[in-house]
């Protein structure tokens, strides 16, 4: 269907209100959520190639006993600095980056609601990342661990400034989380197509809607923890230390407490872009719709219940931890609900076959692999014998992996068109997933075997005859067979947007939702028209996305607020407000533009941090001041 036919002196003007200012200084102020969107998923995938590098590394290290390639020091690095930028600075931004492209398209908004707070996330994100990757350059890199557990962060034990960088870089990511969230929840709740009642949501905009309300409960407690152990690291504050009152068990109940529900802010979106492939490969309603979005909020309340079985070994009551064994259990409830929709949607569709259909394939082993030897863990007495074991690693990546990256990767080969307006090449992308599948089975599998005869976590090294060598061999080869697949995925990736790559149409897929209604890349104001909405599936209606014009033309009797959006003449951004349940529309909204305002203030907000990790309080002083002035900016009437 087509939303009418546009007139190209409107179009004209449209495009100019809502397109980027030429130049360098054009690109650094642009704030459309397109623009932000990509920025955050290919600023991901540069990290996740990092992550990956260091992961290779640790694997040489482990492939045979007695090896030196590198040493202790360094090999604590790179497990910290890998987990990290796993955690922090891949899945979590790649998934954001996905919901703040697509998520405005498919809900029929022409931008995300607060447009300059969406690009101060993405600036806050970049030079987080920076900052955490610039302890290489300072030879001071992080060395604790992803989870950095007290007493050994303490000032006591890491007096250096390894861990310094760690929690200022993290607290800055978890500042671009939180600033995101707030974004997707205000998006979602109020700047809906007509019609698009909170029911008729497509589910992958469901998925990031309860992530982020997740984000905004679990995020928040990580930023209190990391300022308290700074706190304790550079004033002498004692939260954290026993001898002095404190509770060194306090900070793993706040980094657990956003840590888990953190696995399951990266699978809920993961879940929702793996249920948009299924449906437009099968061509039809997802089977159970209702129940998947009932499980997806079901996921994101129980998820706060398990954060203690990670610390099971901790001297936790045992009446405590048996009603964590239960919520950990019940959870595994509507993930299976959603695995099973997605098989019975394949199963009464008639599927077209790609690679991202063969991802989320991937994706329903993996993660049933993972969910398995989750229902273990949760058990205490086996958790007893496998905590801290390589057992731990597997089930880790099983979920993480299973559960995120292989829907991640597909989801790439799906809104590609979206993204770039090209088409990602099926043959590499087929070899690619083929190597990704078989090598990721091949390096972490054996981990099961490895944790069950004794192989602990986090070790460098380990001697000859201990039973662990040719699993270890085993799982190293794996490792270069799954990097071989993500280099071709890459190469993939970058002839995609060669020069005469092949271009695609507005929906390559038969997809269902609104973000196939418009161009591939969708036009900078993504729809001239606003789009009515009758059913979860507008596209495949026979009433939908006509919008205000019939098959007649226009419309002559529409409201004057369509009138306003399709022929602008203030020279404004404007977008429809609609209600909270039913999407009926409310009022208008005028949108500001060009701002180079958030990235001042990000880089005064690193200033600032720079400040506290060198004990300089005039750079401090000076990164505060210029936040101030820079907000100061951001918020006077008429200052761009």
């Amino acid at each position: 269907m087509s939303a009418g036919t546009d007139r190209p002196s409107d179009v004209q003007l449209l495009d100019h209100i809502w397109g980027a200012r030429p130049g360098f200084i054009g690109w650094l102020g642009q704030c459309n959520h397109k623009a932000i969107g990509r920025r955050l998923v290919f600023t991901s995938f540069v990290f996740l190639l990092i992550g990956g590098a260091l992961a290779l590394v640790m694997r040489t290290q482990l492939a045979f006993p007695d090896n030196d390639v590198v040493g202790a020091q360094q090999f604590n690095e790179l497990f910290t600095m890998h987990g990290t930028i796993m955690m922090f600075l891949f899945v979590v931004p790649m998934l954001k980056g996905f919901v703040v492209y697509v998520a405005p398209l498919a809900l029929g908004a022409r931008d995300m609601p607060m447009p300059r707070l969406n690009a101060l996330g993405y600036w806050v994100y970049l030079l987080g990342g920076i900052f955490l990757l610039s302890s290489f350059a300072a030879g001071a890199v992080p060395d604790s661990g992803w989870f950095a557990y007290v007493p050994l962060t303490g000032p006591d034990y890491a007096p250096e400034l390894n861990l310094d960088f760690w929690l200022l870089g993290v607290t800055m990511l978890e500042v671009s989380g939180i600033v995101t969230a707030i974004e997707i929840v205000t998006l979602v709740a109020r700047f809906r197509a007509p019609g698009m009642s909170i029911f008729r949501m497509p589910v992958f905009v469901w998925s990031g809607f309860v992530a982020s309300v997740m984000i905004l409960f679990a995020f928040p407690p990580l930023v209190a923890g990391t300022v308290l152990l700074e706190l304790d690291r550079k004033v002498g504050t004692v939260f954290y230390d026993a001898s002095a009152g404190g509770d060194p068990l306090l900070w793993q109940h706040l980094f657990w407490w956003f840590g888990h529900p953190e696995v399951y802010i990266q699978l809920i979106p993961a879940l929702g872009m793996a249920a948009a492939i299924v449906t437009a490969a099968a061509g039809r309603r997802m089977s159970g719709r209702t129940a998947v979005i009932a499980s997806l909020v079901a996921i994101g309340i129980l998820s706060f219940g398990l954060w203690v079985h990670h610390m099971y070994a901790t001297g936790i009551p045992l009446l405590a931890t048996s009603l964590f064994t239960a919520a950990s259990f019940m959870i595994a409830i509507p993930s299976g609900v959603i695995v099973m929709s997605f098989i019975g949607t394949l199963w009464w569709g008639r599927i077209r076959w790609s690679s991202s259909v063969l991802y989320v394939v991937g994706f329903v082993f993996v993660f049933v692999a993972g969910g398995i030897t989750g229902v273990m863990v949760a058990m205490v007495p086996f958790d007893w014998q496998v905590h801290d074991t390589y057992f731990i690693v597997a089930h880790l990546h099983y979920v993480l992996v299973g559960g995120s990256l292989f829907p991640i990767l597909g989801a790439l080969h799906h809104w590609m068109p979206k993204l770039t307006g090209r088409i990602m090449s099926e043959k590499l992308g087929g070899w690619a997933f083929a190597l990704n599948f078989l090598g990721f089975n091949l390096a972490f599998f054996p981990q099961h075997a490895l944790g069950m005869f004794g192989m602990p976590r986090r070790v460098w090294t380990y001697e000859e005859g201990l039973g662990w060598d040719g699993l270890n061999l085993l799982s190293t080869a794996g490792s270069y067979v799954m990097g071989l697949g993500m280099l071709i995925f890459t190469v993939a990736l970058v002839l995609a947007h060669r020069p005469g790559a092949p271009t695609a149409p507005a929906d390559p897929w038969g997809g269902d939702t609104l973000e196939w209604a418009t161009g591939s890349p969708a036009p900078n104001y993504n729809f001239r028209s606003t789009m009515q909405v009758y059913s979860p599936e507008p596209l495949w209606d026979d009433r939908s996305v006509l919008g205000d014009h019939g098959p007649d033309g226009p419309d002559p009797d529409r409201p004057d607020w369509q009138r306003r959006l399709e022929r602008p003449e203030t020279g404004v951004r404007q977008m429809v407000a609609t209600t909270g349940l039913d999407a009926e529309p409310d009022h208008i909204v005028t949108l500001p533009g060009h701002s180079l305002h958030p990235l001042w203030v990000s880089i005064a907000l690193a200033v600032a941090l720079v400040g506290v990790l060198i004990d300089s309080v005039p750079l401090g002083v000076f990164g505060l001041v210029g936040m101030i002035a820079s907000a100061a900016a951001w918020l006077w009437p008429g200052v761009e």
